[in-house]
This record gives C-alpha cells, structure tokens and sequence, in this order.
C-alpha cells in the first residue's frame, strides 16, 4: 500500500470509530451486511471507472447505463422469459459493445471524452425511459429465480456476496493494472499520451480497452443493481451514480490528469463514501444533503490531490537543486593536475 492508501486507511478507521462513538448502531451486525452491501455494489462500478481515469479520461454515462442495462435485465427475464444464464452474459456483451463504442469516438474521431460520454448519458436514460414508456420495470408478485438471488443479492454466511465479488474483481484489477505490461501502458498513457504513442505504444486501441473495461464491469453492476432494487423507475434509477463512482475514483488517490492511483485506493475511497453515507443516515441529517457531503468530499479530494502534486513537484526541484550542488563541489574539490607535456 502507498502512503495515500495508508492515509485513507487511517481516515476510514477515526471516522468509524467516531460514528460508533455517536451511534452504536453502527457496529450492528446488520447495518455493517448492509453497508458491505452498498460497497460492494459501487464498488464494482468504481473500478470500472478508474480503468478510465487512469487513461486521463472520464465516463459520465455509468448511471445512465445502470438504468438502461438493468431494465433490459429485468425484462427478459421477467416479461421476455428469456433464462437469466443467456440474459446476464447478453448484457455483459451489451456493456462491453457499449464501452468500445465510446472508446472508438475517442480514439479514432477525436471526440473529447466528457462530450462522448455527456451524450451517453442523455441517450441511455431516454432509451431506458422510452423502452418501459415511462413506467416501471420489476418482477410481478412471487416470481423468484433462487440461484440469480443467490448470487447477486444473497449472502455466503453473512457476507453478502456483491461484496465477495468485489473482492474477487479488485484482486484480478490489481493484477491487471500493478502488475501487468498492460497496466503500465495504461499509466504512461495518462502520463503523456503523445510521448506513449513515440515510444511504440498502441495508444487508440489501450484507450478503448479501457472503456470496454469500465462498460462491462458497469453492466455487470446494474445487473446486481436491477437484482438488489427489483423495480427500476428509469427515470431516477442509477441517477448521480458516475459522480459517485468519481468520487470513490478521486479519494482513492486517481488523478483526474490521469496517470495516477491504485485500485486498494478506489476500494478503500468505496468504502470512505459509504462509511459517510451511513454516518449522514444514522446521524438523522436530511437525505436530501446526501448531494452537498458527495461534492464537499469531491472537492476535498481534488485539492488534496493537486496540494499532493505541488508538494511532490516541490520535492524534486530540491532534491535536483542539491544534487547539482553536490555534483559541483565535488567537481571543485577534484585535485588539478599539472600537464606533463
């Protein structure tokens, strides 16, 4: 763990302990499963839009898209009895098709990434709107699928298992990422995408392997969305869900420059927001300032991340200042000697 994530760990810790302190519901069984629940299924979302970040773009359209693909979702299996073993990898594919088309836009149109996904946004929510006629979409009354409840909604003894899952996702991420030449591609690219492309680097086709990343892990998260709410109202259903999924992304130590973060940090960012979101639940303050500490926190983030930037960039003209004086004293202390010619 770098010094950033061991900060946030340190931040998660005083601030539970002080909730505990305020409330002991805290630290009951049930609010923790639940709370679990929640890091878990914005946790998954999360990492797919680090993938995205880290590349120095931005993926707006993930709520849009939780609300799109969860209604698919449930229509096929519930209205369309389609078998939910063809439905879930059919969405999966969906999200990742989805998430190739943004990539290509940008890559090969030279669209700017907020644009793109901004237009993703607005086009999903109405499709998803438009598709249900601006109704509702869920399961009628006793229609059970036990095994896809299991899975998505169910708990392994007591740990729910959209939290095992994201345990499993962040491990193979972080290979990925820390620990393969695709992952070091990803982080030069967001360091320097032109001087990544002179040094050999596909730059279009890692972009858009970042996108298609982020869109099936998004898909693989309104599926488990659609199974934990069991009714989807397209109209609100997934909404601010990307700014949520920013924010994990910047507390977590991932530069909004690219170029930057780790995937322990977007989990333990995860975690951070939820940790919030339950102290404002429990604390009795209106729901409606859930927003207001979503954006305090953003803002926090950004400045942390932009004094850390300054901080570090101070480091090294110092560090390079001593390293040249140290470099010239010792060349005025070498002994002179005389030429014998």
């Amino acid at each position: 763990m770098i010094k950033k994530d061991l900060g946030l760990l340190l931040l998660i810790v005083v601030v539970g302990i002080v909730v505990a302190i305020i409330n002991p519901r805290f630290l009951l069984p049930i609010n923790l499963a639940n709370t679990a629940n929640l890091i878990g299924l914005f946790g998954i979302l999360s990492i797919g839009q680090a993938f995205v970040i880290i590349t120095g773009g931005i993926e707006l359209s993930v709520g849009s898209l939780v609300a799109l693909l969860g209604v698919l979702f449930v229509d096929f299996i519930a209205v369309q009895d389609m078998s939910w073993m063809l439905a879930l990898p059919f969405i999966l594919a969906l999200g990742a098709v989805i998430g190739a088309v943004h990539g290509w836009l940008i890559t090969r149109l030279n669209l700017q990434p907020f644009v793109v996904t901004l237009c993703g946004l607005l086009i999903y929510r109405g499709a998803a709107r438009f598709y249900t006629a601006d109704g509702t979409a869920g399961f009628a009354f006793g229609q059970n699928f036990p095994d896809l409840e299991f899975l998505t909604a169910g708990r392994f003894y007591g740990v729910p298992n959209t939290f095992i899952a994201l345990v499993i996702i962040a491990v193979v991420m972080w290979i990925m990422l820390h620990r393969s030449v695709f992952g070091r591609y990803l982080y030069a690219i967001g360091k320097n995408e032109e001087a990544a492309r002179y040094s050999g680097i596909r730059t279009g086709r890692m972009i858009m392997s970042a996108y298609v990343i982020c869109g099936l892990l998004t898909a693989l998260s309104a599926i488990y969305f659609a199974m934990y709410t069991r009714s989807i109202s397209p109209a609100s259903h997934g909404q601010f869900y990307e700014l949520y999924a920013i924010a994990a992304a910047v507390l977590g130590g991932f530069s909004l420059r690219g170029g930057e973060g780790s995937i322990v940090g977007v989990v333990l960012g995860t975690v951070l927001l939820q940790e919030l979101q339950n102290l404002v639940n429990l604390l009795g303050i209106p729901s409606s300032l859930n927003f207001a500490v979503m954006g305090g926190v953003i803002l926090i983030g950004v400045l942390i991340d932009q004094q850390w930037h300054a901080i570090r960039a101070k480091r090294r003209l110092v560090s390079a200042a001593r390293q040249t004086e140290t470099r010239l004293s010792n060349e005025g202390s070498l002994p002179v000697v005389a030429n014998q010619d």
